[in-house]
């Protein structure tokens, strides 16, 4: 069983396994001419449930040809220019090729005796990260597995810093169309369940700053204190950006943590035509970017940046087998230290690549594209009768739905764009989202792939439309 282990005398075996698993991958994604297959989970279950992992193949080529059968072939291609759903984006090979490199060297990113050169490449981009953002000279930050890591570690600084000793008395101010993680945070840190203070939207989808100056006023009267403000720079649902220079301005005044959750709308850092529609968020007092979204790397890559690093100490505790104190008077960086986690891949390797072969003009370039895409997307959307867009994009997210024209009961147009997608998503001709609006079922195109045209947003919308009125036609059958 030794020979299995990666060392200096299994080095050929390791080369030829590897490049047998990449040639299987390019194959595949060479041949592969839709999104998704279509199967079932009744389908797929059976032949994983079917596997005995207490009988090996003893044989890597077995592996891979077993694997085709249970992953490879019915796995959901997010390279494919009709996969239109979730954050996911097609992933840039040099961020691959560091992938490759961090998974087999190993590196673990807490200490510096497990990571070195590691521990100050990751230092490196948080720096340059906190750069862009302009977060200023006393700036800090550390990798972590996603956005909802980094909101949570986000408003756990705040949580401490906030001037009070009563949990019950903390409240954290979010738009109601904020990111999920925000209440699961709260739930997390012991806040109570009315923790978070939904703050309304005006018609684009941002926090209403006279809504949000309200509810601090609020705060203040009822002796609560608001230890955090979270706007947001690209919501899930539309991808719409909150007005940061003015919520910068209330969180200043009220004397309350502004945080930003920019996991989408990192992208922007790095915009050579449209960085001005985060303007603000540089009055941050901590932000969270996921890479893994509009830096166009392979999951997980993600950061939270603070502004004042000593706010990290919130997070630091000694363990005399890991990060004695010591360390800290002999200058030695360990990461463990401004982190949640302890055991932590080198994420950053992905984003080091990337940048040291096409540079941050390249990345911001290709998350330029998909921004104009959606706008052209939301011209056709808004142009075609068949559809009710809600909203001009600020970043690549489009929400709407189809509407029949013989059809006015809107439960039954529900029915028939929750059909649509469902029936979309089984032939596998792409792959869409879906949401709410006020109530109502909506479909969501997620732009995250520069290979996306607007000929092929087209051809998905014929589809729905397609599916939605086979639906309402079927249901006028059955009612007859």
């Amino acid at each position: 069983m030794r020979s299995h282990l990666l060392n200096d005398t299994t080095a050929e075996r390791y080369r030829r396994s590897v490049t047998e698993g990449i040639e299987r991958v390019a194959a595949k994604l060479a041949a592969t001419d839709r999104p998704f297959t279509g199967v079932s989970v009744d389908d797929l279950a059976p032949a994983i449930d079917a596997i005995d992992l207490d009988r090996p193949l003893h044989d890597t080529a077995a592996v891979l040809d077993e694997l085709e059968d249970v992953y490879l072939r019915d796995a959901v291609y997010f390279h494919h220019p009709r996969y239109l759903a979730h954050l996911n984006c097609p992933v840039v090979i040099p961020a691959v090729l560091g992938e490759a490199v961090l998974s087999a060297v190993n590196s673990s990113l807490d200490t510096w005796d497990q990571s070195a050169g590691g521990t100050l490449i990751e230092r490196k981009l948080v720096d340059w990260t906190a750069a862009r953002i302009g977060l200023g000279p006393a700036a800090d930050g550390v990798f972590t597995s996603g956005g909802s890591q980094s909101n949570l570690q986000a408003l756990l600084l705040a949580r401490e810093e906030a001037k009070t000793d009563s949990l019950a008395k903390l409240r954290i101010l979010a738009s109601e169309v904020s990111h999920f993680s925000v209440k699961k945070s709260a739930k997390l840190l012991g806040l109570g369940p009315d923790a978070v203070v939904s703050v309304p939207v005006d018609h684009a989808k941002r926090m209403q700053t006279v809504a949000l100056a309200r509810e601090l006023e609020r705060c203040t009267r009822d002796g609560l204190v608001p230890m955090a403000v979270v706007a947001t720079a690209g919501t899930t649902d539309f991808g719409s950006i909150d007005p940061l220079p003015e919520i910068a301005g209330l969180c200043e005044r009220y004397g309350t943590w502004m945080h930003v959750d920019a996991a989408y709308g990192c992208g922007l850092l790095a915009s050579v035509k449209y960085r001005g529609r985060i303007d603000g968020i540089e009055h941050a007092d901590s932000v969270t970017v996921d890479y893994h979204k509009s830096f166009f790397q392979p999951v997980s890559s993600s950061a939270v940046l603070v502004r004042d690093a000593a706010t990290l100490r919130h997070v630091t505790y000694h363990a005399d087998y890991l990060n004695p104190r010591r360390m800290v008077q002999e200058r030695i960086p360990n990461q463990v230290d401004k982190s949640l986690q302890t055991t932590r891949r080198f994420d950053a390797l992905k984003l080091w690549m990337t940048l040291r072969t096409m540079g941050a003009d390249g990345i911001g370039q290709l998350f330029d594209e998909v921004c104009d895409l959606a706008a052209a997307g939301w011209r056709l959307l808004a142009a075609d009768p068949r559809f009710d867009v809600v909203v001009e994009p600020a970043l690549s997210t489009l929400v709407f739905r189809h509407i029949p024209a013989a059809v006015t009961d809107p439960a039954e147009i529900d029915r028939a764009n929750l059909y649509a997608r469902k029936a979309l998503f089984a032939s596998g001709d792409a792959v869409v989202a879906g949401t709410r609006v006020q109530g109502r079922h909506y479909l969501k195109f997620t732009l995250l792939n520069p290979e996306t045209t607007t000929d092929d947003i087209a051809a998905v919308l014929d589809l729905i439309a397609g599916h939605a009125e086979q639906y309402l036609g079927d249901s006028l059958d059955r009612a007859s």
